[in-house]
């Protein structure tokens, strides 16, 4: 029985089970296409990355003895589509029995099943081996419940993964110490030399140009400097343990116009791939934090296990409890085009300007500069949200819609009307300066409202609050904000919004 067995790109997962004993009568397939680099506009270092990783991958597992057919982007067989490329296969090979691994994009589960239905061979479908939970645990666990309240799930796996649990209280006395992850950084704490990788990507590079992908963003050097093997991931992990991890709860919300990284630990790329797997991130942290606990403080630890037990975890399961419908979802009605300066980086706003090079130099912005910088004034703008999700999905590098959409149209955008958060995201200048020093030398005025240089974060925020009574008025957390509307003088609160309008009206004179 001969069977082909598709990996995607986004499974690179080395420690899968199928990988454990080779088998002479199956095939492994991988294929670089047009149908995933065109589906949406991508950055040049992330179509780098994924190709890179995905011919390391195919040549890793030829050198363990697996058969492996693999289509470059440019191969004459490449048909651009994958299930023409499975089909031709399937037919040209002989193929009597086709396996692959559950998809984590909708449109790609969609594709895969609708294609079994198709064929006259048996099919099979089998586990990633990667995340903590399976699809369908996150929508059982709230099956009942109004709230999708992610703390409850975040606590819950704590207790069934005996993660920094004492019996079945958390360690250090709280669950969760977000309140200490909140502090501006300080140069005088010092952030070691970032760990990069000297992947050639010339060829890559090479076969991109010929094959014209259209992308965005730049990439100036001749080396991919993110892992894209699993023991690079691994390395990266340990650098990250040694070096970062110490002062990372921190930090990790805050923004500084000299610092890209802080003390992240630069691993949702290889995690999103699945070269490394969760289970390995944590345990690796929590073994480094046993050995190094005088060191290393709770808060720094939990706040780093909080994003992959925690947000990891439920945004996977948020998308398959709420898709296909989420991704249609626009509860707050906004319709507004993105301006052309988050294609550019070419604005007066300095939280922005440093936010959007960031990404179009790098295809990495760390979670506060995605959510309350960019996602906050696309959400105070009024921005329609598949703008958003496109943007997002493409210029970041570990942008996969699984983790992507819920965090933008859910948390970011507030497009779910609160099914994934319970409040909007946004603010005024106030937040900003808090936690970062982008308003230092910026040309607009933190502190002003309707002048020439005031922040445009200050009206924009006050407009949103009346522009959106409707939909947030009654939103227990937004109580006391709209309070404070309402006690606005009636002409300020004109002039506020005639601002604002005029803000929307010409982003890019901004």
């Amino acid at each position: 029985m001969k069977t082909l067995r598709l990996i995607l790109g986004d499974q690179l997962n080395i420690k899968h089970s199928w990988f454990k004993e080779v088998d002479n009568d199956v095939t492994h397939c991988l294929f670089e296409m047009r149908q995933e680099t065109n589906y949406v506009k991508h950055h040049i270092q992330k179509v780098i990355g994924f190709f890179a990783a995905m011919r390391q991958f195919s040549a890793d597992l030829t050198n363990k003895n697996h058969h492996v057919i693999y289509y470059r982007i440019n191969h004459p067989k490449n048909k651009q589509s994958l299930t023409e490329n499975l089909s031709e296969i399937i037919k040209t090979q002989n193929i009597q029995t086709f396996e692959y691994i559950y998809p984590d994009e909708y449109r790609l589960e969609k594709q895969l099943s609708d294609f079994c239905k198709t064929l006259a061979i048996p099919s099979k479908v089998v586990s990633s081996e990667h995340f903590y939970t399976q699809r369908d645990d996150l929508k059982q666990f709230f099956k009942g419940k109004k709230q999708y309240l992610m703390e409850n799930f975040y606590r819950d796996m704590r207790k069934k993964h005996d993660i920094l649990m004492v019996g079945n209280q958390p360690e250090g006395g709280k669950w969760n110490f977000d309140k200490s992850n909140r502090n501006k950084w300080n140069e005088d704490v010092q952030i070691p030399l970032y760990k990069y990788f000297k992947n050639d990507a010339t060829k890559v590079l090479e076969d991109i140009k010929k094959a014209t992908i259209e992308t965005i963003g730049t990439f100036k050097q001749k080396t991919f400097a993110y892992p894209i093997t699993r023991i690079q991931a691994l390395e990266q992990l340990k650098y990250f343990c040694e070096h970062l991890l110490t002062h990372f709860g921190d930090y990790q919300d805050a923004m500084h116009t000299k610092e890209t990284y802080l003390f992240h630990s630069r691993l949702s790329f290889a995690m999103n791939l699945k070269l490394i797997s969760p289970k390995d991130v944590v345990n690796t942290v929590l073994n480094y934090y046993r050995k190094h606990g005088a060191e290393i403080h709770i808060s720094q630890v939990e706040g780093f296990i909080r994003q992959i037990i925690g947000w990891r975890e439920y945004m996977r399961g948020m998308y398959w409890a709420l898709m296909p419908e989420f991704k249609n979802l626009n509860e707050l009605n906004n319709y507004n085009k993105l301006p052309d300066f988050f294609w550019t980086g070419n604005t007066k706003m300095n939280c922005l300007k440093h936010a959007i090079k960031n990404s179009l130099e790098n295809g990495y912005a760390h979670h506060i500069q995605r959510l309350m910088i960019t996602g906050n004034y696309a959400l105070l703008t009024q921005i329609h949200p598949d703008e958003v999700d496109n943007w997002y999905l493409g210029i970041y590098l570990d942008a996969i819609e699984w983790v992507q959409i819920t965090n933008t149209r859910g948390m970011s955008q507030f497009a779910d009307g609160g099914l994934i958060a319970t409040k909007p995201y946004v603010s005024s200048s106030s937040y900003i300066n808090k936690m970062s020093n982008y308003c230092d030398d910026c040309f607009y005025n933190k502190n002003k409202k309707v002048e020439h240089d005031a922040c445009p974060f200050n009206s924009l925020y006050w407009n949103f609050l009346d522009e959106k009574r409707e939909q947030l008025g009654n939103n227990f957390r937004m109580g006391m904000m709209y309070s404070l509307l309402d006690k606005m003088d009636k002409q300020q609160l004109q002039n506020i919004k005639e601002k604002a309008q005029h803000i929307i009206s010409h982003q890019d004179l901004y």
